[in-house]
């Protein structure tokens, strides 16, 4: 409405009116003339309150964006001027949220009209700001803001907009860059005494503009010193550095590129920057760091360009400009702080990837490489601040750190495996000596420098221990200085979990010297491992102590029963009462049961010892069982009914758990542990029953029966219909979703002999689903959506899975009320929802479907179903909008398509073509001229 006024912002304006404020403002962002009074407000400096002003810059921007006349573009050119001018008057600086908001807005205009109708954009903003403080700091943020806008390659742009941003930026270089770059030096001359944040922006816009200019405009003797005076200056030089970083990262011809860097490097040496003292400002020297590795990945890269174009002679200069560095790059890899430290490894690790390959090094080149190995062993060690109890941003950023410092290892393997080992093998031994006396980080990275010999050094499955003499007899002596020195008992966490990590690193050293297992055993048993203190140490030792089993399970005979007895506590299920405290979590005793059937079922004792083992093992979790299901039946509290359900599952996951030691039927009969898993079975299945905490229980009874499936086979086969009755009552569709795999893993395995009970669930599984998909949802809930997406997925997987596996007749005998309904379902879902996932198996059944019954004895009424529904399914799911083609899924979809057109083509001959002919295409009233191209590319 006309006669608007800014009144409704105003900051009289008490809260419960904010709502107002924001549809007025709405209302304002669409009215003919609201932007007119914001800009009036802004030209004029109407209002002081901040919020009204940002207010007043949105909805010129909004203007901007969507709709201007020539009139009102020279308005809005006129008003951001005037609005300018007042800030060169105004004694105090505007916010920097609203600068930062009007440099947007002075950018978008840029953009929209520098190349028609404001050519001097640049040229007017100069000469109106001069050298005012207020003005260059507008003049330095839309310099950014444009950057963002037109340069900034993270941001996506359409093909229309990177067009545009092209044609800006070539004119620019061709109208006004010289000018601007002008303008900087004269910012920084000036101001790099009196204006240090100024200055410091104006850094900032020089390395964000030395990408795409014209370097010798900046690479100029008068510009790097005025860059270089700035180093000295304690509040510009790490703005500085990182301007003179973004113009070493310039792409360039490498001749000029190492001219370019070296010669800033002399100007940086003989200004004392190469000498680095430790006590120096470390921020700066993070900086300097990232600007030497800057300037040293540049060399390599220059290096790597001349050496492939086979110029030696200046490929060699470039090598020996690099090798001038590598001191100072040596200097800040060793410096305490970690941040300068990692700032250099990417140089650090191009340099030996260049040593890699030369044919001969020098002895300086392998003194460089011992220097880097030496660095790395200093810098992977703990410092007294780790905590290790408690670990916080600083460590999880040290756990990074250390990352790097394993690349840096692994490459220096590569340069000199022999080096490496014989230095690892020097600290490792003096260490293991001196232990007792040692501090924590220095036994720990010796050890981690043992257990990364494993990655660096390559070996095919860990067989580090054949092979190679001088390897395996170098690593073997350090095994056996690991088990014998009684390093194991140092009190560190971190040197405790080293030791496990190591020897489990090295386990097949054991099948070499099977004589230490004795010893390491008693390691893993004791206070050492699963009775140590720490909960930490516990957990990891009881995984470590799994894969140790699993390696080694021929060398166990002799200890089996003995580690059983050792472990049996740790067997026990943790009851369900609160501030229990168990030493071993829930998760942690699966590793636990997993290794009890490792031992078992490996074992050299008779069947009969096994099946007496196994039975021991897996009683008490039924016993308990029952006894908690009974429990769990009774109780009315809904928090002890969880804590109830919990247990229960766990007591399943464990049993189930202890049969990963099986591959196959045989191994489980061949024991004779047939019997005490079908007691298992016959135990857990009552709890499919349980009127309360369904899911977790169900869950955990499916799980063990897909468990029981592989390892009992056709055992199991009684156990199924009971089951699947109980899970197909009261279904969640999460219940449902996962409980199709299971009848899905029944169908492929057992085919013909589960046909009668697949027959007999087919339908009440279908209507069960049927009856979750049909429920009502919220619009929104995302949640449900998903879950019936995934639901009808699965549905549609199961449906695939009983046309795929030859029993036609589990679908032909439901009857052809129920046969049509479903078959109605799979046209739906090849047509109606767009996900091409789902529409990919529906056409899969639809083609397995025509193959088993659209010939000449196939289902009565079903080539009629054919023409009526699978045809035009073919033709119509393409033609959906929601059909991406750019998404591989429906591609794939796409494909299926065509193949149940081409197999409908084989069943049905002459009749499917004439059908399409004259009947089918014309009703979609495509022109004859199409369907004859159809028929062409179709070869039909």
């Amino acid at each position: 409405p006309k006669g608007l006024n800014l009144l409704g912002l105003n900051k009289s304006i008490s809260m419960p009116f904010v709502p107002q404020a924001l549809a007025y403002f709405e209302q304002l962002k669409e009215s003919q003339d609201g932007w007119e009074v914001c800009g009036e407000a802004l030209a004029k400096g109407i209002y002081s309150d901040d919020h009204v002003k940002f207010f007043c810059f949105q909805v010129l921007e909004h203007q901007i964006k969507y709709s201007l006349t020539g009139a009102q573009q020279q308005l809005i050119r006129e008003t951001l001027m005037k609005w300018l001018q007042l800030q060169l008057m105004s004694t105090q600086s505007e916010k920097p949220f609203i600068k930062n908001k009007a440099a947007q807005v002075f950018a978008l205009t840029f953009i929209m009209e520098y190349l028609t109708v404001w050519p001097k954009f640049f040229f007017d903003l100069l000469s109106l700001v001069g050298l005012s403080p207020h003005g260059l700091d507008i003049y330095l943020r839309t310099l950014m803001a444009i950057d963002a806008e037109v340069v900034d390659r993270d941001i996506l742009h359409s093909p229309e907009e990177t067009r545009r941003n092209t044609l800006i930026k070539d004119s620019m270089r061709e109208n006004c860059i010289p000018a601007l770059v002008e303008s900087w030096y004269q910012i920084l001359q000036t101001y790099q005494q009196s204006n240090s944040e100024l200055t410091c922006q104006c850094l900032e816009v020089v390395g964000a503009y030395v990408s795409w200019i014209d370097l010798n405009l900046i690479a100029n003797d008068r510009f790097v010193n005025l860059l270089l005076s700035h180093m000295s200056v304690e509040e510009l030089r790490e703005e500085a550095c990182d301007c003179l970083f973004e113009i070493v990262n310039k792409g360039m011809d490498p001749v000029d590129k190492t001219k370019l860097v070296e010669s800033l490097s002399q100007v940086l040496q003989s200004a004392g920057f190469f000498i680095v003292e430790q006590e120096e400002d470390v921020d700066f020297l993070a900086k300097f760091s990232r600007l030497v590795n800057g300037m040293g990945q540049a060399l390599v890269l220059s290096w790597t360009k001349l050496s492939k174009m086979g110029d030696v002679k200046v490929a060699a200069e470039t090598l020996r400009a690099l090798e001038a560095k590598v001191p100072l790059m040596l200097q800040l890899l060793i410096h305490e702080d970690d941040d300068i430290s990692a700032n250099i490894v990417g140089f650090c690790y191009d340099y030996l990837h260049i040593l890699k390959q030369l044919p001969l090094l020098t002895d300086q080149q392998k003194n460089n490489v011992e220097a880097v190995m030496l660095a790395v062993m200093k810098k992977l060690t703990y410092d007294d601040e780790y905590n290790f109890e408690n670990e916080g941003e600083d460590e999880a950023m040290f756990v990074e750190y250390r990352k790097q410092l394993k690349m840096l290892l692994d490459r220096l393997a590569q340069v000199s495996p022999e080096l490496l080992l014989e230095s690892v093998r020097r600290v490792f031994t003096s260490t293991m000596q001196n232990w007792q006396t040692a501090r924590f980080m220095e036994v720990e990275v010796a050890i981690r420098l043992f257990y990364m010999m494993g990655e660096a050094l390559p070996a095919s499955h860990g067989a580090h221990f054949t092979g190679d003499a001088t390897k395996s007899s170098a690593l073997q002596d350090m095994m056996r200085t690991l088990i014998s020195s009684g390093v194991s008992e140092y009190h560190h966490t971190s040197v405790t979990l080293e030791f496990f990590e190591t020897v489990v690193r090295y386990d097949k050293f054991f099948i070499v010297e099977p004589q230490h297992i004795p010893n390491v055993l008693m390691a893993f048993l004791d206070h050492r491992g699963l009775r140590h203190s720490s909960p930490k140490v516990r957990s990891r030792v009881a995984y470590l102590f799994s894969r140790f089993i699993k390696t080694l399970h021929k060398h166990m005979n002799a200890y089996i029963e003995d580690i059983l007895s050792r472990i049996q506590d740790l067997l026990e299920l943790a009851p369900p009462e609160n501030g229990f405290l168990a030493l071993l979590s829930n998760d942690d005793q699966l590793f636990m049961f997993e290794t009890a059937g490792v031992l078992i079922v490996n074992g050299e004792c008779p069947a009969d010892r096994k099946q007496a083992l196994m039975r021991s093992l897996l009683t008490p979790l039924m016993e308990a069982f029952r006894l908690l299901l009974a429990k769990l039946t009774q109780e009315a509290d809904e928090e002890r009914q969880t804590a109830l359900a919990d247990c229960l599952s766990h007591a399943v996951g464990f049993a189930s758990r202890t049969s990963k030691a099986f591959s196959n039927k045989q191994t489980v009969k061949l024991c004779g542990c047939s019997e005490v898993y079908l007691d298992c079975l016959q135990t857990f299945l009552p709890a499919l029953s349980c009127p309360v905490q369904r899911g977790t229980l169900r869950s955990a009874v499916r799980s063990f029966l897909h468990r029981m499936i592989i390892c009992l086979e056709e055992e199991v086969l009684p156990f199924i219909p009971a089951a699947s009755e109980h899970m197909l009552k009261d279904c969640e569709p999460k219940d449902l979703q996962e409980f199709i795999p299971l009848i899905n893993q029944i169908t492929a395995k057992f085919k013909v002999q589960v046909s009668p009970f697949l027959q007999q669930v087919f339908m009440p599984l279908v209507l069960a689903i049927f009856e979750v998909l049909s429920r009502p949802a919220e619009d929104n809930d995302q949640t449900a959506a998903l879950e019936n997406q995934m639901l009808r997925r699965s549905y549609f997987s199961f449906i695939q899975t009983v046309a795929s596996s030859g029993m036609n007749e589990v679908m032909a005998n439901q009857g052809a009320e129920n046969i049509e309904r479903v078959l109605f379902t799979i046209i739906q879902g090849a047509v109606d929802f767009p996900d091409p996932v789902a529409q990919k198996t529906c056409f899969i059944i639809l083609s397995k479907l025509v193959e088993l019954w659209g010939g000449k004895d196939g289902l009565v009424g079903f080539p009629d179903f054919i023409y009526k529904h699978i045809v035009p399914a073919c033709f119509l799911a393409p033609l959906k909008p929601t059909f991406d083609l750019s998404d591989a899924q429906t591609v794939l979809t796409l494909s299926e398509c065509t193949l149940t057109l081409k197999i409908i083509h084989l069943k049905r001959g002459l009749e499917f073509v004439q059908f399409l002919q004259q009947e089918y295409l014309p009703s979609l009233q495509v022109s004859p001229e199409i369907t004859q191209a159809f028929f062409q590319r179709a070869k039909l």
